[in-house]
């Protein structure tokens, strides 16, 4: 299978990022980035001799800063959200079924809300990146952020434990060391979704108690202008 792709990874978020491309033509794709390393995949480009056409959100984050603006305004690349997101910055608001076409690459969109109500997953070849919907064996918090257990719960075991066991499984986050699993070892492990009914679901999730995101006050609305700083901007108008 002749691919070019990258997984990449922010320390101080646990984010990681994808950077997908046709080698033939060298259009490239990159899911969920980082501002502060923005830098770093302006290298990885330049270095495989590829050309961004696409920057993609799994969500609207709450624990980082995406570096959709900046890459937009470098490389040309298009950006992209869920419709539901509420993000009106992005060149593309994506929903059910939609494509994402690089090179003689196709990206699918499935809607996967329930952590919030705008993440999607991108489905690529025989590989799904789930941002925060799905992790590697658990799942992203629904406390905050318009997020719904119930949602979740549905956009997991309908949309996506549906597809085939092999259907690897690369998240938005892992704060563990792992970087990929699968749909057949999430289906049967994943310690708050295998085996629990939607109300022991909700149950368990409306009990987490977790804290709020470090960075919550100063991503969520930079993200919502695709990274753009709101304060910053304001100046320069």
């Amino acid at each position: 299978m002749n691919i070019v792709f990258r997984q990449l990874f922010d320390e101080h978020s646990a984010t990681l990022t994808y950077l997908l491309a046709d080698p033939v033509s060298g259009d490239a794709v990159l899911i969920d980035t980082v501002r502060e390393h923005t830098g770093r995949y302006l290298t990885e480009l330049q270095e495989m001799n590829l050309q961004l056409l696409w920057v993609l959100e799994t969500h609207v984050h709450a624990d980082h800063i995406t570096g959709a603006a900046g890459l937009r305004e470098v490389t040309g690349a298009r950006t992209v959200t869920s419709a539901a997101a509420g993000a009106s910055c992005a060149d593309v608001q994506v929903g059910d079924g939609d494509t994402i076409v690089f090179g003689s690459e196709v990206i699918r969109v499935i809607p996967t809300p329930g952590h919030t109500p705008g993440c999607v997953t991108y489905q690529w070849r025989d590989r799904l990146f789930t941002g925060d919907a799905l992790l590697i064996g658990a799942c992203g918090r629904t406390d905050f952020q318009g997020g719904d257990a119930g949602r979740l719960y549905d956009s997991v075991t309908s949309r996506l434990f549906t597809l085939h066991d092999e259907t690897l499984v690369y998240p938005g986050h892992d704060y563990n060391g792992r970087r990929v699993s699968c749909i057949g070892q999430e289906r049967a492990t994943n310690t708050r979704l295998a085996g629990r009914t939607r109300e022991e679901f909700i149950a368990l999730m409306n009990s987490l108690e977790l804290p709020p995101p470090r960075r919550i006050d100063e991503a969520l609305p930079a993200n919502m202008q695709c990274g753009r700083d709101p304060i910053t901007d304001i100046h320069a108008a």
